[in-house]
């Protein structure tokens, strides 16, 4: 491991504007739309139990289906280097709704390393968005904890036809993947050829006390050729100019919520894993080595 320290310098924020703590769920609960409900019943209550406000909004389970792929060399050079390449399109009715949405995502355990990657493109664009995020996933080992990864990402609108790219080009459009020391000669190629079906429903949000309220999404994530679930997810994400704002019994509530959540819903949770390393890890329930 590289001990060396890191000097944060041109990025394009090192201060933490997100916070979302998630909870992977197991996919069996997920073979209809009423595995959203019946997970809510679960969430409201634990917030009963803890003290926070519920905000269910009046649409809160009308479905909303998204397009998710991965893109990597064959190697996989970009995720084992802590990159992450996702082209999410959105859909309306059945039909395509506007561009889709290119996520160029650098992701650590360790806050310094991720404020020091510049995610932005080499060329500017007012589309551009950056988002620098706190992320709260359970423990490996058990229930009732939680651990801490960082991300910086930046979002852009991509026509679906430009992501047939040599890994050359993308370093090119976005220089920070050079860290990745990919073979520029590869291409780009989706991720174990799995197309990721996501239905999300956004069911409203949580709050904790003083400060901005938590939007609060529950979703499942299916095998567009199988149309077989490999998992569902439970979040909740507020945004913030800075993190030292927030007030502290605020930020005590949304973590014990969180805590205890895992625990009221403990035959619902998948530990170990994220939605991004089951898709790597060919679509199975198993790990891999990175987030």
């Amino acid at each position: 491991m590289n001990t060396s320290p890191i000097i944060i310098q041109n990025t394009p924020s090192d201060n933490i504007n997100y916070s979302e703590c998630k909870i992977i769920l197991q996919p069996h609960h997920f073979i209809s739309a009423q595995g959203f409900k019946d997970f809510w019943k679960i969430v409201k209550r634990t917030a009963k139990k803890t003290g926070v406000e519920v905000f269910e909004a009046k649409d809160a389970f009308v479905n909303q289906v998204r397009e998710v792929l991965f893109y990597d060399t064959p190697t996989h050079d970009l995720y084992n280097n802590h990159f992450i390449v996702r082209l999410r399109s959105f859909y309306k009715d059945g039909w395509p709704d506007g561009l889709p949405e290119l996520t160029v995502k650098f992701r650590h355990p360790e806050f310094a390393a991720a404020a020091a990657v510049d995610v932005r493109p080499a060329t500017p664009t007012t589309s551009a968005r950056i988002k620098f995020k706190e992320e709260l996933l359970p423990l490996r080992e058990g229930l009732g904890g939680f651990r801490m990864i960082y991300s910086h990402n930046c979002v852009i609108a991509m026509p679906r036809e430009q992501m047939n790219l040599a890994m050359a080009d993308m370093m090119r459009s976005f220089p920070a993947l050079a860290a990745a020391q990919a073979n520029p000669d590869h291409r780009m190629t989706l991720v174990n050829d799995f197309a990721v079906e996501e239905v999300q429903v956004n069911i409203g949000s949580l709050g904790f006390g003083p400060g901005p309220k938590a939007k609060t999404t529950i979703a499942v994530w299916r095998d567009r050729q199988h149309e077989r679930a490999i998992c569902g997810e439970f979040a909740f994400q507020a945004k913030y100019d800075r993190r030292e704002s927030l007030d502290k019994d605020t930020l005590h509530r949304a973590v014990e919520f969180y805590k205890a959540l895992q625990l009221e819903a403990y035959e619902w949770v998948s530990l170990g894993t994220t939605k991004t390393a089951i898709v790597y890890g060919l679509g199975g329930q198993g790990t891999t080595n990175r987030e």
